[in-house]
């Protein structure tokens, strides 16, 4: 039987993984606009002409992310704590939600602008939240929790797709609003989690690390862990790695700069986070319209099309649930990539090889069992992505970095992501229309070159408690040493009686009894 503690744990871990709704919903907001007749009126755009200014609405967005992230969201998160992090990007993108949905006629700076301060807030949010997530759950479900966090990203995908397929399907009686619906539904998540916020606990280890209020932290742990034994234990190895983190390398920011092991974990990091952006879902979630343009001349077919696909996102995303932390997150990570690549190297060649039909407006496009064969295909890429580079991703992300850099890492790690997407996506619609399906080919090289970094370069990291990962990457055990320093009789490496590998097993085999 699962504990009511252990129930609460997910339930706070999911409150803070509702921030990626965010993040999912806006990503599949702009798809649906440029599919809206009405959207490109409304600011005076052509699809074709303008493919560029349609390209900087879209890169806006990631700019404002991009600053937030390595500048802002990490010092909010320590500063202020990992909920007010979550709070503030909430309340900006409800501000920003409304600016983009009632721009003025012609005024595409307006829009733009709340691009702008969307990308800021969610910044913000999606560097506290997967710290917070990672932060509250024990190391042997830490991977199924944060699968989560991935898996509403797919939620916002699918609440924003659906939306913006029954608005299409009623745009004669709605008019500007089949659009202006899309976008203004995005503060329904924001809301809800400013209403949940305030009821939990704040992270243990920011209590410890920000105020040394041992207390307080005991208060938060005392809720999610089952016994007083755990709570001491797991406020120990806190206490233990902070002092060392404080004391042996540095208990700021510089640590990112100072610490060889740190240093490899951030370059190791960024190329996880670019190459999830580059293996194609992130071009793909943005132009996903436009690509199946190519295909389709109905409007209506499309949206259905996407609406479909987020919904297979959420089905897909949940198989890291049951891989993560039994697998492990390497193997989640090549298994993805070679899949994707395979799927990116059948798309363009069905597309090259079979003939095109004129449609009925006099465009070249494809006959329906080729579209369906080239959506399923597409579908597949998908059900490889969402486990693997999906959710992995940010699992490895948010588990890696020691107490004293994590939420500044964090968020400059996930808004690599931001960086790829701004560049690629600033030519990717010419690249599309000059080349067609052929462009994917890109993606198939990208995916193979990132299956054999993974095979060489990254650690697994499945089950390792979060203050003894450095080991993994040639650094000293902070709890280790932090135990020396406190001179505590009880550290867990003085006595041999309580290691991480023991206590492992303990949580396992509480696991399998409840």
């Amino acid at each position: 039987m699962v504990t009511s503690k252990r129930l609460y744990n997910w339930y706070i871990a999911l409150v803070a993984a509702m921030c990626m709704v965010l993040y999912g919903y806006d990503a599949s907001v702009f798809n649906a606009a440029q599919g809206s007749d009405n959207w490109l009126e409304w600011f005076d755009l052509d699809i074709k002409a303008d493919a560029n200014l349609i390209g900087l609405v879209n890169t806006a967005y990631t700019i404002g992310a991009i600053v937030a992230g390595w500048f802002f969201g990490g010092p909010t998160a320590d500063y202020f704590g990992r909920r007010v992090g979550m709070a503030v990007g909430c309340i900006l993108t409800i501000a920003a939600t409304f600016m983009q949905a009632f721009a003025p006629w012609h005024n595409l700076g307006c829009f733009i602008g709340g691009r702008v301060l969307i990308g800021i807030g969610q910044g913000l949010a999606l560097t506290a939240g997967p710290i917070y997530i990672g932060e509250v759950s024990p190391p042997e479900i830490r991977g199924q929790i944060m699968t989560f966090w991935q898996m509403f990203y797919s939620v916002g995908s699918f609440i924003a797709y659906w939306i913006a397929y029954a608005c299409n399907a009623n745009k004669e009686k709605l008019g500007h609003w089949d659009w202006r619906m899309v976008v203004i539904f995005q503060i329904l998540v924001p809301l809800i989690i400013l209403i949940l916020l305030p009821f939990q606990p704040e992270s243990p280890r920011w209590w410890i690390k920000r105020h040394n209020n041992i207390e307080e932290a005991k208060k938060a742990l005392r809720k999610i862990r089952e016994t007083e034994e755990d709570v001491d234990f797991e406020v120990l190895a806190i206490r233990e790695a902070i002092e060392f983190e404080n004391e042996a390398v540095s208990g700021s920011y510089l640590a990112l700069f100072k610490d060889p092991s740190i240093r490899k974990r951030l370059y190791l990091a960024f190329v996880l986070n670019v190459g999830q952006q580059l293996s194609g879902q992130g071009t793909l979630n943005s132009y996903s319209s436009a690509i199946y343009k190519t295909i389709w001349t109905s409007t209506d077919t499309i949206n259905l099309i996407n609406a479909l696909n987020a919904t297979c996102g959420i089905l897909f995303t949940l198989n890291a649930v049951w891989t993560a932390d039994r697998f492990g997150r390497r193997w989640l990570f090549i298994v993805g990539a070679v899949g994707m690549g395979i799927c990116m190297m059948i798309v363009p060649i069905v597309g090259m090889t079979t003939p095109d039909v004129i449609g009925a407006k006099g465009t070249a496009t494809k006959t329906q069992p080729v579209g369906i064969s080239i959506v399923f295909l597409l579908f597949l890429f998908i059900f490889f992505y969402k486990p693997s580079w999906g959710a992995t991703t940010w699992i490895w992300t948010s588990e890696v970095f020691s107490m004293n850099v994590r939420a500044q890492a964090v968020g400059m790690c996930s808004q690599m992501q931001n960086v790829a997407n701004t560049i690629f996506q600033q030519f990717f619609p010419i690249f599309l229309a000059n080349t067609g399906l052929k462009c994917l080919f890109f993606f198939m090289a990208t995916n193979i070159l990132l299956a054999v970094f993974v095979w060489f370069c990254v650690p697994e990291t499945m089950k390792v408690p979060l203050e003894e990962i450095d080991t993994l990457f040639g650094g000293q055990n902070h709890v280790e040493k932090g135990g020396q320093m406190l001179n505590a009789t009880d550290a867990h490496y003085a006595d041999g009686e309580k290691n991480s590998v023991e206590v492992q097993q303990r949580e396992t085999k509480r696991e399998m009894d409840v």
